[in-house]
């Protein structure tokens, strides 16, 4: 039987270069380091600071787990991203999370990717990579967006070039920064969505935004039930015509209670001799079937 050939480690062309007497990145000259840049090279967790352009937030404590699970088997499959900043330390690119894990794990070094790169270049390559992750809530990305923005100088058809995301799309994540701070925070934490926070974009005063904020946790409202809510503040239905019929006070009364009870809004068509149509709206399949069971009586 053949026997088993040892994986080259990461790193071996550095090795070599440094005639593999070191792998301390630290105690190479200025020469050889300056040829290792670009090389991948396992370098000591506690060398490593974090990086403080990180526009992530949160990280997922049992995500963190199941990847240190994933490492304590497989090891650490994508080498970090790191730049050098003084004779000893190193500041994080990317891989914030691989770091983690590794800690978690109480591993003292990692393989990195030693890249050089300024103060405006680190932030974009950690934005970047930021943006381009799955996971990031939507104003997670509206302030990353907005930081590239504002600290790397890009307007956003080149930040479009730069994320691949069409401008339109980036247009939409930044207006989200202008809806009330405590509706964004509804949004980080998952309680409305993007499609929620977009719709209500649309209403310029803060107090009407949180009124509808409060309908939408109230009465569990779909993103299509938002944009019609907005668009009823947006746009009230103008005085009414000469020759509409007139609404009687018997029926004034009950729209109120109507609309609570099928809690919508719901609209009255007056015709002559005190008849006339109530219009109930809905939005969903599962919506319809409950205004049905409210007719029927059912609980």
């Amino acid at each position: 039987m053949a026997k088993a050939i040892k994986k080259q480690a990461l790193g071996r062309g550095l090795s070599a270069l440094l005639n593999e007497s070191t792998n301390d990145f630290s105690k190479v000259d200025k020469k050889t380091a300056k040829t290792a840049m670009g090389s991948i090279m396992e370098i000591e967790l506690n060398s490593i600071e974090v990086n403080p352009f990180q526009p992530r937030s949160k990280f997922n404590d049992e995500q963190l787990k199941e990847l240190a699970a994933s490492i304590q088997e497989l090891g650490v499959i994508q080498p970090i991203t790191v730049r050098k900043i003084n004779e000893n330390k190193f500041q994080l690119l990317s891989g914030e999370r691989r770091f983690r894990a590794s800690k978690i794990l109480g591993k003292t070094s990692i393989p990195a990717y030693i890249r050089l790169a300024n103060d405006q270049e680190a932030l974009e390559m950690a934005l970047v990579e930021n943006i381009q992750r799955q996971d990031l809530d939507p104003i997670e990305i509206a302030m990353s967006y907005q930081r590239l923005m504002e600290e790397v100088k890009l307007t956003q058809d080149q930040m479009s070039q730069r994320v691949g995301k069409k401008r339109s799309t980036i247009a939409n994540y930044l207006r989200l920064l202008k809806i009330d701070p405590i509706i964004q925070t509804g949004m980080r934490d998952g309680f409305i969505s993007m499609g929620h926070g977009r719709a209500i974009i649309n209403v310029l005063k803060s107090t009407d935004q949180l009124s509808i904020y409060e309908q939408i946790i109230a009465k569990k409202l779909s993103v299509r039930a938002t944009e019609d809510l907005v668009k009823s503040l947006n746009n009230p239905k103008s005085s009414p015509n000469k020759n509409a019929p007139n609404t009687p006070s018997f029926v004034k009364n009950g729209i109120a209670v109507i609309s609570d009870f099928f809690g919508k809004k719901i609209t009255i068509k007056m015709g002559k001799k005190d008849n006339g149509t109530i219009s109930i709206p809905f939005h969903s399949k599962e919506d319809y079937k409950r205004i049905l069971k409210l007719l029927k009586g059912d609980q």
